[in-house]
C-alpha cells in the first residue's frame, strides 16, 4: 500500500493519530475482511474472523441468540462511563456471486477488481473498531469500549432489533454507516415502511382467447404507473424495487403478478400518508374495468426514524472529535437507515457518523485510504472527547 496524507494528530499523548504500523495493520485487516462474502443471512464465515481477532487482542466475546458480537474493553479504575461502537458484518448481495471480492489499489482507494460491491458497507468500520479496540486494550482508554458487530442490518436491520440494549453499559453510541464524506452527522434518519401487492388475474390462451384472460402484469404495471415514486419531498421517497409475474411464456395471459416497493420519510405523519394513498392507488388499479382483478397488499413498517438535537451531547462529542482530527463537522438528514434506528427505538441515544465511503450497495463502490484511515482517527478521538458526555439528550 502506498503512503497517503494522514489526518492531523488527535488530542492528547495517549490518543495520538494512528501509528504507520496501526495504518498497516488497518488496510491489510480491512481487505482480508471485504474478501470474505458476507451478504446478510450469510455472515458466520466474516464473525468468525472478526472474534478471532477480538479473541487475539485479549477480549472475551459474547454472542447473543441471533449471533450478534459483543465485546469489552474495560474503563480505568473507578471510572463507570462506557462508550458503544458499531457496525453491522453483513453486505448486500453479490451482484455475480460467482467472482470472488477482491479489493484491489485504484487511485489511492481500495476497489473491487471485478464489477461488484466491495463491501466497504460496512467492513470500513469494522477495521477501525478493531483496531480502536487493539489500541484501547494495549494503552488503555479514557472511557470503557464496548464494541458490537451486529449481522443483517442490510435486512432492515434485524440484527440491531434482535439485541437487547439492556446487556449494555453504555449510556450511547457510534455506529459509522452512512456513505458521505467524513464529518457529516446524521440528525434524523426515516422510518422505512415495506410492502407488497400480489395481482390474481385470469390465465387464458394469448391468441385464441384473450377476452377470457385478466392479466395480472397489466394491472401491476397500471398499479405502478399510478403511484409517486422517486422523490417527494425533501424528506420523503418511494420506490418499487422489484416484479415478477407471468410463466415463462408469451402465449398465456398472466394469472399472477407481485411487485415489492418502500416508502421512506424523516416524517412519521408524510409516511404514513405516503402508504395510505399507495394502498389505495394499488387497489383503484386492480378494479379498473380494464384489469378487473384481485389484489391483496401487506405493508410492513420495518423501522422508525429519529431526529437528534444538535444540542446532543453525543453529537457535540462527535463535533470535537471530527475537529480534532481536521474534519468540519456538518449535520445532515438522511434518507438512509442504520442500526442506530433500531437502538433509538429501543431507548439507546446512538448517533450515525458518515465514514466517507462511496457508491455503496454500487459495483463501483470504494473507499479511499484517506476516508479509511481518517475514521480510525476520528475513533480515537471519540474515546477521549466521550469522556465529558454525561448522559445522552
Amino acid at each position: 500500500m502506498a503512503a497517503t496524507a494522514r489526518p492531523p494528530p488527535c488530542p492528547g499523548t495517549v490518543l495520538a493519530r494512528p501509528t504507520d504500523a496501526e495504518r498497516r495493520r488497518l488496510h491489510g485487516l480491512f481487505a482480508e475482511l471485504c474478501a470474505i462474502d458476507s451478504p446478510f443471512g450469510h455472515e458466520q464465515a466474516c464473525a468468525d474472523r472478526v472474534e478471532a481477532e477480538l479473541r487475539r487482542i485479549g477480549l472475551d466475546v459474547e454472542r447473543d441468540d441471533f449471533g450478534n458480537l459483543l465485546a469489552r474493553v474495560p474503563p480505568p479504575a473507578g471510572s463507570e462511563r462506557w462508550l458503544l461502537m458499531c457496525a453491522h458484518l453483513d453486505t448486500v448481495p453479490r451482484l455475480d456471486p460467482s467472482t470472488p471480492i477482491e479489493p484491489v489499489e485504484v487511485d489511492e482507494g481500495w476497489e473491487n477488481a471485478h464489477a461488484d460491491i466491495l463491501g466497504a458497507d460496512n467492513k470500513a468500520a469494522v477495521a477501525a473498531m478493531l483496531l480502536t479496540a487493539e489500541r484501547a486494550a494495549n494503552d488503555g482508554s479514557p472511557v470503557g469500549l464496548e464494541l458490537l458487530f451486529t449481522l443483517q442490518e442490510e435486512n432492515a436491520l434485524v440484527g440491531a432489533k434482535a439485541f437487547d440494549v439492556g446487556r449494555l453499559r453504555s449510556r450511547f453510541g457510534y455506529v459509522y454507516d452512512h456513505a458521505t464524506p467524513i464529518g457529516e452527522i446524521v440528525l434524523a434518519s426515516p422510518t422505512y415502511y415495506r410492502f407488497e401487492a400480489t395481482f390474481h388475474g385470469q390465465a387464458a390462451h394469448a391468441g385464441i382467447r384473450p377476452e377470457d384472460g385478466r392479466s395480472a402484469i397489466v394491472a401491476a404495471a397500471r398499479a405502478i404507473a399510478s403511484l409517486r415514486l422517486g422523490r417527494i419531498d425533501d424528506e420523503t421517497t418511494a420506490n418499487v424495487g422489484t416484479i415478477h409475474g407471468g410463466v415463462g411464456g408469451t402465449n398465456v395471459v398472466p394469472e399472477h403478478c407481485r411487485f415489492v416497493g418502500e416508502v421512506r420519510s424523516i416524517d412519521d405523519a408524510k409516511a404514513e400518508a405516503l402508504v395510505t394513498e399507495t394502498i389505495e392507488r394499488i387497489h383503484a388499479a386492480a378494479n379498473e374495468p380494464t384489469c378487473d382483478v384481485d389484489v391483496d397488499v401487506s405493508v410492513a413498517r420495518l423501522f422508525s426514524g429519529y431526529r437528534h438535537r444538535p444540542t446532543s451531547p453525543a453529537v457535540g462529542a462527535a463535533e470535537e472529535a471530527l475537529r480534532a482530527c481536521g474534519y468540519e463537522p456538518g449535520h445532515i438528514h438522511s434518507g438512509g437507515g442504520s442500526d442506530a434506528n433500531a437502538f433509538e427505538a429501543a431507548g439507546l441515544h446512538c448517533v450515525c457518523l458518515a465514514n466517507g465511503t462511496q457508491r455503496n450497495h454500487e459495483p463501483t463502490e470504494r473507499v479511499s485510504f484517506d476516508a479509511l484511515e481518517g475514521m480510525l482517527a476520528v475513533s480515537f478521538a471519540l474515546l477521549a472527547t466521550a469522556v465529558a458526555v454525561d448522559a445522552p439528550a
